[in-house]
């Protein structure tokens, strides 16, 4: 239009007709409007095919617009790139608020006191057991022999000294090697992070506990140094059966300091901490060992020892791994983590419990429990046990509470309440002396009926007139019965009481056969008057409690005040009788040679349970045999296993120590109660009885000859047949349908 302007100035306007010299006129592709789906390139070449002199000017263009389209896409990348970054960037940090939100509050990460530790001791001084969450002092680490640390950053954590506490080359590496084996077969976690999760975190494994693990322990490397992280780390690991600490470890599973290990001993204590449980050296030896040998070749690696040490402690370790054994000691300690707060309240600090256990007598009651058992629990059906002994004035000197602490810490000797039988008739009969009646007072054996309950004896014998003395050394039920009848129920449970059974006892007619159930500990009690002269006694175990620290005395025992609760005649009268169980009753297998013993049987409804309680002046010993669910055993009676192991505990106990009589009070008051036995039942009805001490029961009671001495032979009637007819056994299953 411009141009025909200057040609000629004036306008014309297009034709459109046939003979038009636009008539040829066409649209290129360049004219056209362009589309999503045109290709811009092919159009440029289409163009240029129609009009090349038009196309070096458009060709100029199309080099450049072909060289335009990399630098948006590199814009855009680079774009979305710095936009995903910085989402990223606020995903971790809204993660790392996250997470440290639910962390305690900053004013409370401070590292928390060791729980207080509780060391229990034994008469002489030795360590029984340990109670507490950390079950060793603290040992600084400059006092360690320098390869013990080395262990533990050997074979946990080798680049401990140069990480922040995450250590981003040990987690890669644990990847990969999980990812090969395709599970976990390696940690990546540094010693500072385990020091966190062991500090202020649970054993969880979650990504939020993990990601909580790695802020505490970057907190923990910013706010401590290198040695103060590795001291607390060693002092608060755990390693296996109960033991945090090293020093705790070294003592339970080497019998020594840990400042006196040897570097296979440091080697097997840096194994432990990946399995603690399973790697045990006194459960798993084996397991342990190899996992110490992986450990120095660890150390040898990283040149913590020399290669000359790792083969010479290879080839050779020194292990002293302690012996697990049945463990009852436990039983003891448990029932002081019990009686503890009562004394002290709460503990905050590291005590000692000195108390009254003799390390030796319970070591012979373990032995005695387990071994009897081993060896006749399958004949009897019999599955578990336990022992109680104590001095007359109530200190306890052994106590088992079941015959395998690892597999049942259930105890039975301070928990389990079970009917005495038999074992509960003495407090019937002394509350019959106390009112008037003695020893040969004669009362009817023969069949009862109380509105249709009907006692009966095992053997189903009635033997007639017989003495007191007779009936309890015999265990006849139907005497027993009709005493407690006499006496009163009430005042049978009376009697039962002041003496120390705690126990709520039911008074009815049955109670005489010892039907309300009791504690193996508080039986025994109750019978620590007859061998001490009638005096009340509380049993105990602890003797004092201090600080380990410092030895302030926190609690000391004191002697109970005098509470005289049986009559010293009464004494006399109830140790006469209960001596001639022993003699000619149901416990003739109890015997210790040159000393004065009494005691009595008892068995329970259905056999279920055996008992005996029986005592010198030196110990009150008490045996039950039974099972946990209350199953009958195989005709298992006081006067059997019971017995045995009464015997074989008390024989060893009493082995050097004096000889002391029985209290008594009246000299010759039963002499031939043998003889008045015999004529009842019509002469010695067995074979001679076999030689044993005489037994003065006077004032002026001599004392047995000592052990080893000649007995003199004392000629009596058999009263009865042997006990393992189960004579002290009335069952009161009769009454409830039984036999």
């Amino acid at each position: 239009m411009e141009s025909a302007r200057r040609k000629g100035g004036v306008r014309r306007e297009p034709r459109f007709g046939p003979s038009s010299s636009l008539g040829d006129l066409r649209l290129g592709a360049d004219d056209r409007v362009p589309t999503s789906e045109d290709d811009k390139p092919r159009r440029r070449r289409a163009s240029s095919d129609q009009d090349a002199p038009r196309e070096r000017k458009p060709r100029k263009r199309g080099n450049a617009s072909r060289s335009r389209p990399s630098w948006p896409r590199l814009g855009r990348l680079v774009y979305w790139g710095a936009v995903l970054g910085l989402w990223g960037i606020i995903a971790v940090v809204g993660l790392v608020v996250y997470v440290g939100a639910h962390l305690p509050p900053i004013q409370s990460l401070e590292i928390p006191k060791r729980p207080p530790t509780i060391q229990i001791t034994g008469l002489d001084g030795s360590v029984l057991a340990s109670r507490g969450e950390m079950a060793g002092t603290n040992v600084a680490l400059k006092e360690l022999p320098p390869f013990l640390p080395k262990a533990f950053i050997a074979i946990e954590d080798r680049r401990f000294y140069s990480h922040f506490g995450i250590d981003p080359m040990g987690i890669a590496r644990a990847a990969v090697t999980n990812l090969l084996h395709r599970g976990v077969s390696q940690g990546g976690s540094t010693l500072t992070q385990q020091l966190a999760k062991n500090l202020f975190l649970t054993q969880e494994r979650t990504m939020q506990r993990k990601l909580q693990e790695a802020e505490l322990a970057i907190w923990l490397e910013r706010k401590y140094s290198k040695a103060q992280i590795l001291e607390l780390y060693l002092n608060r690991v755990y390693f296996g059966s109960g033991a945090y600490g090293v020093e705790a470890a070294a003592q339970r599973y080497f019998g020594k300091s840990a400042r006196n290990v040897t570097i296979a001993e440091a080697a097997m204590l840096a194994g432990l901490v990946k399995s603690p449980s399973r790697l045990a050296p006194n459960r798993n030896p084996d397991g342990a060992e190899r996992r110490a040998q992986t450990v120095l070749s660890a150390m040898a690696d990283a040149g913590f020892i020399t290669e000359a040490q790792a083969k010479a402690n290879l080839g050779h370790p020194e292990y002293a791994v302690k012996p697990v054994g049945a463990g009852t000691v436990n039983y003891v300690a448990d029932w002081i983590g019990e009686e503890l707060d009562d004394l002290i309240g709460q503990i905050d600090q590291d005590v000692t419990v000195e108390t009254t256990i003799d390390p030796r007598l319970q070591s012979i009651a373990e032995a005695a429990v387990i071994d009897e058992l081993a060896a006749k629990s399958v004949k009897f059906n019999v599955s578990q046990g336990a022992l109680v002994a104590m001095t007359p004035d109530g200190a306890v000197r052994a106590l088992i509470g079941g015959r395998n602490y690892s597999e049942s810490q259930f105890n039975r000797a301070v928990t389990a309440k079970r009917q005495p039988g038999s074992a509960f008739k003495p407090f019937v009969y002394l509350t019959a002396m106390e009112q008037g009646l003695t020893p040969e007072t004669v009362r009817q054996d023969a069949p009862l009926d109380l509105k249709g309950w009907k006692p009966e004896n095992y053997t189903h014998q009635y033997f007639g007139s017989v003495t007191l003395t007779q009936a309890l050394a015999m265990s006849l039920n139907t005497v027993s019965v009709r005493l407690g009848l006499e006496v009163g129920p009430k005042n049978v449970v009376r009697t039962a009481h002041r003496l120390g059974v705690a126990s709520k006892l039911d008074p009815n007619p049955s109670i005489a056969l010892g039907t309300s159930e009791v504690t193996l500990l508080e039986l025994v009690g109750a019978y620590a008057p007859f061998a001490n002269g009638g005096r009340g006694v509380a049993p105990h175990v602890i003797a004092k409690i201090r600080t380990t620290e410092g030895n302030k005395l926190l609690y000391v025992r004191n002697p109970d005040p005098p509470n005289q609760v049986i009559d010293p005649r009464n004494v006399a009268q109830m140790n006469a009788m209960m001596q001639e169980t022993l003699l000619s009753g149901t416990a003739r297998k109890a015997e210790i040679p040159g000393w004065q013993a009494a005691g009595k049987t008892g068995t329970s409804q259905d056999f279920r349970d055996a008992w005996f309680i029986g005592y010198t002046a030196n110990l009150v010993t008490g045996v039950w045999l039974g099972n946990d669910d209350n199953s009958p055993t195989r005709k298992a009676t006081g006067g059997g296993l019971p017995v045995e192991v009464w015997t074989r505990f008390m024989r060893a106990a009493h082995q050097n120590v004096p000889v002391a009589a029985l209290p008594a009070s009246d000299r010759g008051l039963f002499a031939g109660v043998a003889n008045g036995v015999s004529q009842v039942l019509g002469g010695n009805q067995g074979a001679p009885a076999e030689p044993r001490a005489a037994v003065s029961m006077g004032n002026g009671a001599t004392p047995a000859a000592p052990a080893g001495a000649p007995r003199a032979p004392v000629t009596r009637a058999a009263v009865r047949p042997e006990a393992d007819s189960g004579l002290d056994g009335w069952l009161v299953d009769r009454l409830f349908g039984g036999r």
